[in-house]
């Protein structure tokens, strides 16, 4: 008897620490944001919070580069998307980017050392198209990102490659039949969407693809409105997605009264939605047409290659960096990019 008690007791154990492990200490913080009673809080826990805010580090910007002089397409070879810049500017941003991108590697991250004009090395070719794609989102985007704007540390802080990337996930091996083989890409407890039973890959769809994010009607049969089970769980994936990615809530965005009303909603919907907009374009217009460029290892399992999603720049914090505004020290520099395309 004794032999089963302790069997019992041993397996309680195993079952309450993995559980335990998903649990926060108290106490938390709680802020309203909307009338008492309607449920319209964010809540932090402050340990947390205090932890994850001292991990977000900023580089200090150098000293500001002196104007005039020769271009820098006038001096250095090959050089597409900078040309307009002069030496010293130029070479302020390539330093930056360095620190932003590859402390560790250095210019030969980017750069062949015995010819710095050469395009042999893959990432040169990418780094190019970011640039583009850095000076379009702080001229284009500005309804989601203001005057703050973004520049490589924001997606990178630091790391070659972004930490947060995603490519379309392909499920369960074919192989694998009866019923996984038809869980409409749900239940295989994504980390992308909460390890909820919700579709465990919302981005092909929503963040790359653009189709309509929806959820089920208000009303029984309503006209012109197209949605489904199928897309309204999809929604919420992608609204996990958010949460997670911001720290936040759902009240974040929404109103508890009535969640699908505009005219009810925070101002951070509409910021939200220039955001899904913005993600979008990003990944057609940019990432994935560098799928000729990439190498293999940087693709997914299906051939597509890595792309952004709310978390590569957020990364967990409400305004990425902490709304750190680093672009003002390299406006002039990062929107010469701008004028190659």
């Amino acid at each position: 008897m004794k032999v089963l008690t302790y069997i019992a007791a041993a397996v309680a154990i195993m079952l309450a620490v993995p559980m335990m492990m998903t649990w926060e200490r108290p106490p938390m913080d709680s802020t309203q944001i909307g009338y008492r009673g309607t449920g319209m809080e964010q809540i932090v826990n402050p340990r947390l919070l205090a932890a994850k805010n001292a991990a977000i580090t900023v580089p200090e910007a150098s000293d500001q580069a002196e104007t005039g002089g020769p271009k820098a397409s006038e001096i250095y070879e090959n050089v597409q998307v900078l040309g307009d810049l002069n030496e010293e500017q130029f070479t302020r941003l390539m330093l930056a980017i360095t620190e932003w991108v590859s402390p560790e590697q250095g210019c030969n991250y980017c750069h062949n050392p015995e010819n710095l004009a050469d395009d042999s090395v893959y990432t040169k070719n990418v780094a190019r198209k970011m640039l583009q794609m850095t000076a379009n989102i702080n001229s284009q985007w500005k309804d989601h990102v203001a005057d703050t704007g973004v520049t490589c540390y924001t997606c990178h802080a630091g790391n070659p490659v972004p930490k947060n990337v995603w490519t379309t996930n392909p499920g369960l091996p074919e192989y694998i039949g009866g019923w996984n083989a038809s869980k409409m890409g749900q239940n295989l407890a994504s980390k992308e969407v909460g390890t909820t039973s919700l579709p465990y890959d919302p981005f092909t769809d929503l963040l790359s693809r653009s189709e309509p994010i929806r959820i089920a009607a208000p009303t029984a049969l309503p006209e012109g409105h197209q949605s489904s089970n199928q897309m309204t769980e999809k929604t919420y994936g992608l609204m996990m997605h958010f949460s997670q990615s911001l720290a936040v809530n759902c009240v974040f965005c929404h109103n508890s009264r009535n969640f699908s009303d505009w005219t009810q909603s925070p101002p951070a919907r509409v910021k939200a939605w220039h955001g899904i907009e913005m993600v979008s374009h990003v990944n057609k217009n940019y990432m994935d047409t560098l799928a000729d460029v990439f190498p293999d290892s940087r693709k997914g399992p299906l051939g597509d290659v890595q792309k952004a999603n709310c978390a590569t720049c957020h990364q967990g914090a409400n305004k990425p960096l902490n709304g750190a505004q680093m672009l003002k020290d390299y406006i002039i520099e990062l929107s010469a990019a701008g004028r190659s395309q």
